[in-house]
């Protein structure tokens, strides 16, 4: 059938209204299945962490406090709703959100392409580096080359990024692997590990409490990254609002601020139990 200029424009008249209802549709679907969207409904934000210091811990009372603690509540407070933290093993956490047991992990978690196939990450909001914490009696004259023989052994919280980096700095030495970085260090403060790994200010903390047991040997820091929230793939929304959020309460202060409190300061080390 041959078809006129009036059917034509018609047509493309049609075709043209169409578009605009399908993208709206599209948008709607994309809207529906995001975190955001589910969160608002819910009026609650349940955010998963592990427990390490000075990220996330319990004061005497039992109560959690910490740099994730503060992250989680303001944000919460921000979108409008309430918050629910939900304390989860390490090496379970990524599983955990994928199926849906928490919204969103705040638990300085590092950003790397790994995870990034099963997560997406937000922009950074805090940053940090690891250091060694070792044993100074067992560690005494030793250069950073000799951590990589079997004779030595590294203690490391499984599933962590620390346990990644020693496996890949040192793979001659011995890793043993624990569900918090509180077990890790206490190995080698007993004499049990030669040395661990953590995320800054944690080894120097510990040298500072256990000045007579361990310290920092090395000044340096391995693998230098940001942290961000980790959520659910395919969720442009939460993309948006996360990065927006990192990006105001990094320009206004805020997050530099809680970070100085938390991590370059001790104002706090009387809540918890050394």
């Amino acid at each position: 059938m041959k078809l006129t200029r009036r059917m034509m424009m018609g047509l493309a008249l049609a075709t043209g209204l169409a578009l605009p209802a399908a993208a709206q549709d599209a948008r709607a679907d994309l809207s529906k299945a995001s975190v955001i969207e589910s969160i608002k409904e819910s009026g609650v934000i349940k955010i998963g962490l592990s427990l390490f210091n000075p990220w996330s811990m319990r004061d005497k009372k039992g109560d959690l406090i910490g740099f994730e603690l503060d992250v989680g509540r303001k944000l919460a407070a921000d979108m409008g709703v309430e918050v629910e933290f939900i304390p989860t093993a390490w090496d379970g956490i990524i599983p955990a959100l994928v199926a849906g047991k928490f919204d969103v992990i705040i638990s300085g978690m590092s950003i790397t392409p790994e995870r990034n196939l099963t997560v997406n990450f937000s922009d950074p909001y805090a940053y940090s580096g690891l250091t060694i914490l070792a044993n100074t009696a067992m560690t005494k004259g030793m250069a950073l080359e000799d951590y990589n023989k079997p004779e030595i052994t590294f203690a490391a919280r499984r599933g962590a990024t620390p346990a990644t980096v020693i496996a890949q700095l040192f793979p001659e030495a011995n890793l043993l692997l624990f569900d918090e970085d509180g077990a890790a260090t206490q190995e080698v403060l007993n004499g049990n590990a030669h040395a661990t790994m953590m995320a800054e200010p944690s080894p120097s903390d510990e040298a500072r409490k256990n000045p007579e047991t361990v310290s920092v040997p090395f000044d340096q820091t391995f693998l230098a990254t940001g942290e961000g929230f980790a959520y659910r793939k395919g969720d442009p929304d939460a993309t948006n609002y996360f990065n927006n959020w990192i990006a105001i309460n990094w320009k206004n202060g805020w997050l530099k601020e809680r970070n100085d409190y938390w991590f370059k300061g001790r104002d706090w080390a009387d809540q918890v139990d050394q």
